[in-house]
């Protein structure tokens, strides 16, 4: 296991068991991104770095029974939390590296992905695997449930210029990974940028 995926499992694992009380307010903005990712009903959906599934209900009620949700997330602890919160009977778990995934090429039709692009130890290639396993046409939620300028401060730092997540930032780089930037919301209230695979 590389040097970067040892320090996610470790900051993740150590977190894993008050994630969900830390940030119990998120709810209601998951679901107003996995409303905005524009899912139907039958789609297959994967939830990229999915922590303890605070997405999969939402996605679920979106592509209905019908549907496929798969949940990937590289540190177990986090799975766990998720099985303990029931939301393992919303969508398949998966433990599983976004930058590696066992998944066919074109096999789903979304992927949402909650505060992942900051964790991604190579993001370019990152964001390209994630485009493999999407068909052309399919889409990309990047969201977080606060945006940049309210998450730094949160954190103690400030936002910088060369912040991965920034729009001048993040449109290249998406196109150069296969997708093509459609929305970027960057609030107090929420992160969202939304993205369709270039076919």
């Amino acid at each position: 296991m590389s040097d970067d995926h040892t320090h996610v499992q470790e900051f993740f694992t150590a977190r894993a068991a008050d994630w969900d009380t830390k940030f119990p307010d998120d709810g209601p903005a998951f679901a107003a991104a996995v409303a905005d990712l524009g899912l139907r009903k039958g789609d297959r959906v994967l939830d990229a770095g999915c922590g303890t599934g605070r997405a999969l209900p939402p996605l679920r009620s979106a592509v209905g029974p019908s549907g496929v949700v798969v949940g990937a997330d590289l540190t177990p602890a986090m799975l766990q939390a998720a099985v303990r919160a029931g939301r393992d009977r919303e969508g398949h778990l998966l433990l599983a590296d976004v930058a590696a995934l066992p998944l066919r090429s074109g096999s789903l039709d979304a992927v949402f992905a909650a505060g992942l692009v900051a964790h991604l130890p190579h993001p370019r290639e990152n964001l390209r695997e994630l485009a493999r396993v999407v068909r052309p046409g399919g889409r990309l939620a990047l969201f977080h449930p606060i945006g940049r300028a309210a998450l730094a401060a949160r954190q103690g730092r400030r936002v910088t210029p060369a912040d991965l997540r920034a729009e001048p930032n993040l449109r290249p780089l998406l196109a150069a990974s296969g997708w093509r930037m459609t929305s970027y919301v960057d609030e107090d209230a929420r992160f969202l940028a939304l993205a369709v695979r270039s076919g």
